[in-house]
């Protein structure tokens, strides 16, 4: 009788020696010792509204929203931080809602209007939420501030349409910029200086302007 060992090995073999036709018909070029060249990426044009300026760019597939901007439309308000979704970094609003730019592709946003940190305001017409962020110092490094305002705005526009939340204790009742509201709505935002009441504070001043 065979042993544990000799049956992973056995596996291995078999498996090994199945896949290598299949690995040679997928690259021929192996079997006379050239090298696989890398696949040609598939390039298209897109157009899109980016803070109310038509946009058309010409990208790969695999391309981000978040590096169509910054890399091709150089818009560089929207930071790149973690590149998984987790940070908050890289909000922009799309179609008046928030989204992590890093997370979704560009294709995906043919025809659609886009709004960054850029789009908001600017030094001499700041945007009630940027302002109130300079009054109540909302920032330390700043690197996260773009995504921060542009999820702060979007989470005032959620309360305003009466969205709840999973911190919204009355789902018939009209929606109330609470503490426990903003803390839960912007919990998606990492500001690693820690700056948080400062933020909410922000927001809270914002949210008497623009609510």
């Amino acid at each position: 009788m065979s042993s544990p060992g000799d049956s992973d090995i056995s596996r291995r073999a078999v498996l090994a020696a199945g896949g290598a036709p299949v690995a040679v018909a997928a690259a021929p070029g192996l079997a006379s010792g050239q090298a696989a060249s890398p696949e040609t990426p598939i390039r298209v044009r897109i157009s899109l509204s980016v803070n109310g300026q038509p946009r058309q760019a010409q990208v790969d597939l695999r391309t981000t929203l978040l590096d169509l901007l910054r890399e091709h439309l150089k818009l560089t308000g929207t930071k790149k931080g973690c590149d998984h979704g987790q940070c908050g970094a890289c909000t922009v609003i799309v179609e008046g809602r928030r989204i992590n730019s890093c997370l979704s592709l560009a294709v995906m946003h043919q025809g659609q209007a886009v709004t960054t940190i850029e789009g908001l305001g600017a030094p001499d017409r700041l945007h009630p939420m940027q302002a109130a962020f300079i009054k109540h110092d909302g920032y330390q490094c700043g690197y996260c501030t773009p995504g921060q305002i542009c999820s702060a705005v979007a989470v005032l526009e959620e309360i305003k349409q009466g969205l709840p939340s999973h911190v919204t204790a009355d789902l018939n009742a009209p929606v109330e910029a609470s503490d426990a509201e903003l803390r839960e709505r912007m919990s998606g935002n990492i500001c690693r200086c820690g700056a948080y009441s400062n933020i909410q504070e922000a927001i809270r001043e914002a949210a008497g302007r623009l609510t």
